[in-house]
């Protein structure tokens, strides 16, 4: 949704106020987007067109210091990563793993870079697959984790399949959610994930440490 489309309405005066109005929640939610699949499907495309995220198209326009998803990310998304959500937005990409590879070194600079924990995929390409999220069920989880639990029923209501996300994931993300702190996000993902995927986890380095910052 473009900020034309707000003209005529009272807007708060405070800047991070009006931009998280404008965006439709209490974190403003911007996407990276490159446009590299179908369109019709793309779920990055679902939540702008509804006004619940902004698009941009260079690395250049992303918010500094927001929280970026980033499966690379020594440290796991957690409440403590709220207030920077709040004043400066969370972060999506949407595009192929080699763009991707090529994006996050550029933005490792400028944003605070997160992992997700363990959760399942409902999306119809991967579904039921270990963290092969589509970019809206991405960004509920973050959303769900940090308490924002409203915000992230509102993301999961632009997809077909966010009743089914929710239904997978409840019992991990409500408990995730009453985690203080990364390293407690990752203990209580040990108890949802698979022993085998774990130790495959671990031995990648793709697990992350309870104690990195």
């Amino acid at each position: 949704m473009s900020e034309g489309s707000w003209r005529g309405k009272r807007v708060p005066h405070d800047p991070e106020a009006r931009r998280s109005r404008l965006l439709g929640g209490a974190i403003p939610l911007v996407i990276y987007y490159a446009g590299e699949d179908d369109p019709k499907k793309n779920t990055a495309l679902k939540l702008a067109k509804s006004g619940k995220a902004k698009l941009v198209d260079d690395v250049r326009k992303v918010p500094g210091q927001s929280v970026l998803l980033n499966p690379f990310a020594k440290k796991a998304i957690s409440r403590e990563d709220l207030d920077a959500m709040r004043k400066h937005g969370l972060l999506a990409l949407d595009c192929s793993w080699a763009h991707a590879e090529e994006a996050f070194p550029q933005l490792l600079g400028q944003t605070r870079s997160r992992a997700l924990p363990y959760m399942l995929a409902a999306n119809p390409v991967n579904y039921g697959k270990a963290f092969k999220l589509s970019t809206a069920e991405a960004i509920a989880a973050a959303l769900w984790i940090v308490g924002e639990k409203r915000q992230a029923e509102q993301v999961l209501g632009t997809v077909p399949f966010g009743s089914q996300f929710a239904d997978l994931n409840r019992a991990p993300l409500d408990e995730y959610a009453t985690c203080a702190t990364s390293a407690e996000i990752v203990k209580v993902q040990a108890l949802y994930m698979p022993d085998a995927l774990l130790q495959e986890g671990a031995e990648a380095g793709d697990v992350p440490p309870p104690d990195e910052a």
